[in-house]
């Protein structure tokens, strides 16, 4: 990861700066279009200190569009700044933030509420909790195994996100086929239609106190790509900035997976082209992702709820997008890195 795009650094500043405007348009743009529209004189009325014209667009901007819109944003950052943090710490190109089996743990922890008839918000407080145990797990399962540290965190990862799949296919083996098992498979597949102004109350905090520190030590993430050695020459306590990283990651991608279900892609694609915008430093890669997650999920969640009759899944968009663009960016000449 050592080898930097030429200009990268001389660009960051604008990419940023464009990638921020674009962000602010894009909300704008997004609290105006919906079933219900709210015109553009209205909207910049009332963000001037004005009054909407009636209370149903006042009801609809606070309570369904705003909520949502909020939610995309931290979400797609949170994906994206927990991406591009795996990829560093474990030096692969493939590390999405699934990779430990938070997206599982929380799966099943909202498959179970749902299966359970609790509701809605216990449904993100079952996920986020179960997320958060899954992780302990896998850690404590690849403290214990053999070998590398970093491949046995991996293997208990895949290996405990394999049961958790089967666990999630005995539940919805015995929901109603009805009810029941429809509500789980649209949650699995990801959205943000549920939205509520509790929500963000609820990931908040959690997605705070994971993206902060992320955003404050990124420069440390640069030196976890070096190997051990080289790190621990240069006064960098690894374990203990491996540890912090990887806490801070599985938190905000917990957070955020409890609210909007699984969305795929988002991790894996824009700290990769964000790499191709910025460079690999992660001073610059890890704001300019966060940016970009945020920009990049607002306008799935756009197409979501705007192109057809009847909403589409975040998580089928999204990987319409990423899967392509993915195949694009491993068929281009050079590293990924």
């Amino acid at each position: 990861m050592e080898e930097q795009v030429p200009g990268a650094g001389r660009g960051f500043f604008g990419a940023a700066a464009l990638m921020a405007i674009l962000l602010v348009l894009a909300i704008l743009a997004s609290l105006s279009l919906g079933r219900y529209p709210i015109p553009i004189g209205a909207l910049l009325t009332r963000i001037f200190g004005g009054a909407f014209a009636s209370p149903q667009m006042e009801a609809i901007f606070f309570n369904v569009r705003l909520p949502r819109i909020i939610m995309a944003c931290l979400v797609g950052t949170s994906l994206a700044a927990a991406g591009a943090s795996y990829q560093g710490v474990f030096q692969n190109p493939l590390a999405a933030p699934d990779i430990l089996g938070a997206s599982s743990g929380a799966a099943t922890g909202a498959t179970l509420a749902i299966l359970l008839r609790l509701p809605g918000p216990m449904i993100t407080v079952f996920a986020f909790f179960a997320s958060l145990i899954t992780i302990a797990l896998v850690m404590f399962v690849g403290n214990h195994a053999q070998g590398r540290r970093i491949i046995g965190l991996i293997l208990a990862g895949l290996m405990i996100s394999s049961l958790l799949s089967a666990g999630i296919s005995f539940m919805k083996l015995m929901a109603d086929p009805n009810n029941v098992l429809p509500e789980i498979v649209y949650w699995l597949m990801g959205s943000l239609a549920k939205t509520k102004p509790q929500d963000i109350s609820f990931v908040l905090i959690p997605m705070a106190l994971g993206l902060i520190p992320l955003f404050i030590f990124r420069w440390r993430i640069n030196l976890l790509t070096l190997n051990e050695e080289e790190a621990q020459s240069m006064g960098v306590n690894v374990k203990g900035t491996r540890a912090l990283v990887i806490l801070c990651s599985t938190l905000i991608t917990a957070a955020a997976v409890s609210v909007s279900g699984i969305i795929g892609w988002a991790g894996l694609v824009i700290p990769h082209l964000t790499r191709r915008i910025v460079g690999n430093d992660y001073q610059r890669l890890m704001p300019a992702s966060m940016l970009f997650g945020a920009l990049f999920l607002l306008l799935i969640d756009n197409i979501s709820r705007n192109l057809f009759a009847t909403e589409v899944p975040l998580g089928i968009l999204t990987s319409l997008v990423g899967a392509p663009f993915f195949l694009w960016l491993i068929t281009r000449k050079g590293d990924l890195w």
